[in-house]
Order: C-alpha cells, then sequence, then structure tokens
C-alpha cells in the first residue's frame, strides 16, 4: 500500500514515512492510492472479533511496513478494557428503537480522541525506536485532540508534544486536563487568537520543509493520516453491534468541526462499508453544514465562540481529502481550490454536477444552536436517561432530522459531559459526575506559555526546547 498527496504529488510514500511526515510536501494530505475493498464474506469474518483484533485486520490492509506479529500486538495493548472501560471498548447505548449512541469517550481524556491517539502514542513509540531517531509534535486543538495528544505521548520515549491551544476557548476542564500535565515532554502553548490560527501555524511550520525536516517536525492533528487510519475501526464495530446480518444498512451522524472524524466514516464507506448516510452535525459555526446544502465552501472572517467549543473551527483542514474522492481526485484542481482560490478569496465553490455527486457518498448535513443545545441535553435525559455533552447534543439534534425507518443511527458520541459542566448545569441544574481523580483538576498548578498569533515566535520555542 503507498500513499499520494491531494494535491498531486505522487511520489509513493510507505506508511510508515507519512506517520512521521504529517502533510505532504506540496502542502496536501496523503491519502492512500486506492481503499481496499471489504465484502460480505469479510465482514462476516470480522464481526465476532474483539476491537483490538477487528483493529488489526483493518490496520492491516492499508499498514505493509510494520511486521503482522508488532502490529498485532501494538492494537492489543492499546484496546483493552482497562483504559476504555468495556470489552466492547465503543458500546452502543440505546436511546430509542434504531436510535444510539456510540461511545467513544471511556478513555483517559474522556474524548472520542483517545481512540486513535492511544494507537498513535504507540506507533509513533514503535517507528522511532526502530529508526533510532526523535520526533517533535506540532499540534493545534480547539479542546480534545491536545489532552488526548499530551496522555498518549506523555513518557513517550524520542518524543515531544508542542500543543497550540486558543486563549480562553475551550472549558476549565479542557484546559486544565492539558496545562497541569508537567511532564518535561510536553509544552502547551496558548496563542492569543481562535483554534484556526492555531491550525494555520502548524500548517505554516509544516510547510517550510527545511524547518521541519532539521526539527524533525511531525503532527497528530487528523492532517495526520494514521489517526484517521486509526478512527476508521470503530465505524466497523459500531456497525457490527447495530446490525445482524452484513448487508444490513447503517447511519452515523458525526458531530464536526474539522471534518476529520466524519472523514474517516467516509473512508469506511468507500471500502464497502454499508453505510447510509454520514449526517454531517455543525454548530453556529456552519462551514460545513453550508457547503452540503450549497456547493459552496466559505470559510468565516469571525469564528464564534459557543458552547460545543471543540468545533468552533472555521477551516476544517481534513475536508480537502473528502473534496480530492469528489472530484474524482483531481490533484491539480484540488491545490488549486485550496491552495490558490481559498488563500486568496477566502472561498470556493463546486459547479452543480459536482455538488449533485455528494449524495452518492452519502453525506447530508444539518446545524445546532445553544438554544438546540439545552434543548437536545434535557431531551436526553428527560426521555432516554442519558445525560450527554454539548458536543454530542449537536450531533443528536441533527440526527432526530435524519431518522429513517429501517436504517439504525448511530450517534457518534465525542465527549463526557464532565468536560462541558457550566452548560450542563445551564440545562439541567446539575452537576454532570466526573470519573475518580478528576473532581479537583482545575485546581491542579498549571504550566503554559502565552504567545501572539506568530509563526516565528513558535519556531522559536520549539528550537529552544528540543
Amino acid at each position: 500500500m503507498k500513499y499520494l498527496s491531494t494535491r498531486g504529488d505522487k511520489t509513493e510514500r510507505a506508511f510508515c514515512e507519512i506517520l512521521l511526515e504529517g502533510l505532504a510536501p506540496d502542502g496536501g494530505l496523503y491519502l492512500p492510492q486506492s481503499y481496499p475493498q471489504v465484502d460480505a464474506r469479510t465482514l462476516a469474518r470480522w464481526r465476532g472479533l474483539s476491537y483490538a483484533d477487528l483493529a488489526f485486520e483493518i490496520l492491516s490492509l492499508y499498514i505493509d511496513d510494520i511486521p503482522a506479529a508488532d502490529l498485532h500486538e501494538l492494537t492489543r495493548r492499546t484496546y483493552t478494557e482497562a483504559v476504555f472501560g468495556t470489552p466492547e471498548i465503543t458500546p452502543l447505548k440505546p436511546l430509542a428503537p434504531g436510535l444510539a449512541l456510540q461511545a467513544l469517550s471511556n478513555g483517559p481524556t474522556l474524548a472520542f480522541k483517545d481512540m486513535a491517539m492511544q494507537l498513535l502514542g504507540g506507533l509513533f513509540e514503535y517507528e522511532l525506536k526502530r529508526r533510532g531517531e526523535t520526533l517533535n509534535i506540532l499540534g493545534a486543538t480547539s479542546g480534545d485532540t491536545g489532552s488526548a495528544a499530551e496522555y498518549a505521548m506523555r513518557g513517550k520515549a524520542g518524543v515531544n508534544v508542542f500543543m497550540l491551544s486558543p486563549q480562553g476557548r475551550m472549558s476549565p476542564f479542557q484546559q486544565a486536563q492539558m496545562f497541569s500535565l508537567q511532564d518535561a515532554n510536553i509544552h502547551n502553548i496558548a496563542v492569543q487568537g481562535v483554534f484556526d490560527d492555531c491550525q494555520d501555524i502548524v500548517k505554516a511550520v509544516s510547510n517550510d520543509l527545511a524547518f521541519k525536516r532539521k526539527y524533525k517536525i511531525g503532527t497528530v492533528n487528523s492532517i495526520n493520516w494514521a489517526r484517521l487510519l486509526a478512527q476508521v475501526v470503530y465505524y466497523f464495530a459500531g456497525y457490527f453491534q447495530a446490525t445482524n446480518s452484513d448487508g444490513d444498512l447503517v447511519s452515523f451522524t458525526v458531530p464536526s468541526g474539522n471534518f476529520g472524524n466524519v472523514c474517516a466514516g467516509h473512508v469506511a464507506r468507500m471500502m464497502g462499508l454499508p453505510i447510509k448516510q454520514l449526517v454531517v452535525a455543525t454548530n453556529e459555526n456552519d462551514v460545513l453544514d453550508e457547503f452540503f446544502r450549497s456547493g459552496i465552501y466559505r470559510v468565516r472572517g469571525i469564528t464564534q465562540e459557543t458552547s460545543s467549543p471543540s468545533m468552533d473551527i472555521s477551516k476544517a483542514s481534513n475536508f480537502e481529502r473528502f473534496v480530492f474522492d469528489l472530484l474524482d481526485r483531481d490533484g491539480a484542481r484540488v491545490k488549486s481550490l485550496f491552495g490558490d482560490t481559498l488563500a486568496s478569496a477566502g472561498r470556493f465553490s463546486i459547479s452543480s454536477e459536482e455538488h449533485q455527486r455528494i449524495e452518492q457518498f452519502g453525506f447530508v448535513s444539518g446545524s445546532s444552536n445553544h438554544t438546540d443545545r439545552l434543548a437536545t441535553i434535557r431531551k436526553a435525559y428527560q426521555d432516554y436517561g442519558v445525560l450527554i455533552d454539548t458536543h454530542t447534543a449537536d450531533g443528536l439534534k441533527v440526527a432526530l432530522q435524519q431518522l429513517e425507518a429501517g436504517v439504525p443511527m448511530l450517534v457518534l458520541e465525542t465527549a463526557l459531559p464532565a468536560k462541558f459542566a457550566a452548560t450542563i448545569v445551564e440545562a439541567l441544574g446539575i452537576e454532570p459526575p466526573r470519573p475518580a481523580g478528576l473532581a479537583n483538576i482545575e485546581a491542579l498548578p498549571k504550566r503554559v506559555t502565552l504567545m501572539a498569533v506568530d509563526v516565528q515566535a513558535v519556531k522559536d520555542f520549539v528550537v529552544a526546547h528540543v
């Protein structure tokens, strides 16, 4: 299996090359040359597997430069009941007939990002040890990626983490999860801007090839293919739990800001998983909803601050992968749209014929606002007896508009309510429960550096701390 760039660079690269690389040299994102196809016989064989063994089977289709025994050991060491709380790893929580949550937030940082990040930490450590090298991870987070990455990488040999986050734009719990870590290889940088500023800095540094290679810069954001690949697994796991036979259809609703989570569902569907619809749920920052409805991708001048802050994103960096497939993998066209038109005009559009093709990929969308969020949290609690976080509420609100008789709808749970207590109190008048050991996390000493929106300042900080 070889990988190529969404922007036309057809240089063939192996998995372990792009594992440590992040962005392609031309600024594009990596995708496999083709998606391995999974037939009904294979689905039947996979149906009874443990999550760890299912992960091995799926990853093996994309990774042929790590010995199978080593890869299997990595998945079995990663996906354990001790780490994720249940033997199913991502169990379903039925809400009503044909409607369920898929629990993805039982890992160390209480968010779905743990599902991929725990594996990515093991992959990084394995490959760096094999090469005798080090890696300096530069990432951006709107809330959950940062803590998941830091908890996965803390203490890992040969790995340093430099995580950018927007100052004051995360919940107090999210900030405390990151800033309270005292590990010497973890560095938090609070940027005086919004998430998109943080993401732009990461891309700018990654596009400086001389700097990137000299200082061994890698990434854990969903622009890293390995992270997205790990997320593909839970779509298969959810499908097997929701169906009885291997031809049944299932739909998924995914709260989305940066398009990484739902892009993994796109990959699963392209592989042949019988997914009817992939429902993209946005908050007030509805860039993706606008695109799926109109064919216009328009970056907002101002990113709204909302009560589902991990989705406060106006540039969905992973979206390029789907557009590449939508446009028949025309790398030159994608480079023109994302590298030129978007940079100069802040927007681009596709033709009406191309917009109509979206239906072939199963995508539909909807949006939610703060009022919707509060109402949905109340509905989940009162009607279903389930306490959900603000982002999952965005997903559930949109999912309820897309239900289809005979097709189970799985809403991907993105975080536990404890991370967003203020809004839960506003909606229900109760404090969400916290796992043992996290009761007073906000009171712990913090270790963070405040910085302006400045690419060079971030580079200087990295150089000073490697």
